[in-house]
């Protein structure tokens, strides 16, 4: 693959985004996501396919500048109506964080797809990774748990509107005042939570790192009636895949059939940003998340020596 100097984060690693260096002051991050929609609202779903390819910008610790739609319509079967919702609570999501859309491309599909293509900006010393975890740093996590668990209890008609607005509301925060805490402050790593679960990237940060990272289960942030349901069972298909996968590298201290550990796997779409620093920093960090932001972030875990990627829960 080539290479060049100026890149500083391309595709061989973890990272959430691609980083270009274009002068001493300012570097380029580029990233993609979009995906099928997860709940029935149409501007729902805009809103949160676009905060969730926000969140990498602000996972790499910059601000976005530019956006391009990119959508899948099935013109055929749906009113253009919906589009119009869907693309009109993406630029809500766009303006929200201070950039601008700046166009996109669309194409007919059987199957229904939105997100966003983002340009950022970074200064190229504070570019944030994912592989800057170091022994002595805790760790954050900025939103609690449970979207996977509980869009599954929707869609089986266990849980109500309440629930439903619940989960809504946190996926389509950006993690803007996260990202700008941290920027501010300064943090030695960070990636956000989405399709992988807690456990899958924080894997990512420990094996990138070469590090061992520990979980206390007891301090998780969760979504209401998350713990009910995966007592219950209920639980996505995408958290056992992320199990059957990942498990390999975690040492689980918990109770046989505890649901914790299922939630720990639970896929999750616009998670929160896990950041790893200093207790100092990730004091001043979540001193200003918490005085800006009514979501629950806490901390739950801490860096080791140990065998690079292994993740201890407990």
């Amino acid at each position: 693959m080539p290479t060049d100097p100026r890149l500083i984060v391309g595709a061989e690693g973890y990272d959430d985004a691609g980083v270009y260096r274009l002068t001493d002051e300012y570097a380029l991050i580029q990233t993609v996501d979009f995906f099928t929609p997860i709940v029935d609202d149409p501007f729902r779903f805009g809103q949160i396919a676009a905060a969730n390819a926000l969140s990498d910008v602000y996972a790499m610790g910059g601000r976005p500048l530019l956006a391009m739609n990119l959508v899948a319509f099935p013109l055929g079967d749906m009113d253009k109506s919906v589009l119009n919702h869907i693309l009109r609570g993406g630029l809500e999501k766009i303006k929200e964080a201070g950039a601008f859309l700046v166009g996109g491309h669309s194409i007919e599909d059987k199957e229904l797809k939105y997100g966003l293509s983002v340009t950022g900006i970074v200064h190229p010393d504070r570019v944030m990774l994912n592989s800057g975890a170091k022994p002595g740093d805790v760790i954050l996590l900025t939103k609690p748990l449970g979207v996977g668990i509980l869009s599954t209890a929707i869609k089986g008609g266990l849980a109500g509107e309440e629930l439903e607005e619940s989960i809504t509301r946190c996926m389509t925060a950006l993690n803007r005042i996260a990202g700008d805490a941290m920027s501010l402050v300064g943090a030695h790593g960070c990636t956000d939570i989405t399709g992988f679960g807690l456990i899958g990237h924080a894997f990512e940060m420990a094996h990138a790192s070469k590090v061992t990272i520990r979980i206390d289960t007891s301090a998780l942030p969760l979504l209401p009636q998350t713990y009910d349901f995966a007592s219950m069972g209920i639980i996505p298909e995408g958290a056992y895949k992320n199990k059957k996968f990942y498990e390999k590298w975690v040492e689980n201290h918990l109770p046989e059939l505890d649901p914790l550990e299922m939630i720990l796997y639970d896929p999750q779409t616009s998670g929160g940003l896990l950041i790893a620093a200093s207790p100092d920093q990730i004091n001043d960090i979540e001193k200003k998340i918490k005085a800006e932001s009514s979501l629950p972030c806490a901390l739950i875990g801490s860096v080791h020596e140990g065998d690079p990627g292994k993740i201890i829960i407990v």
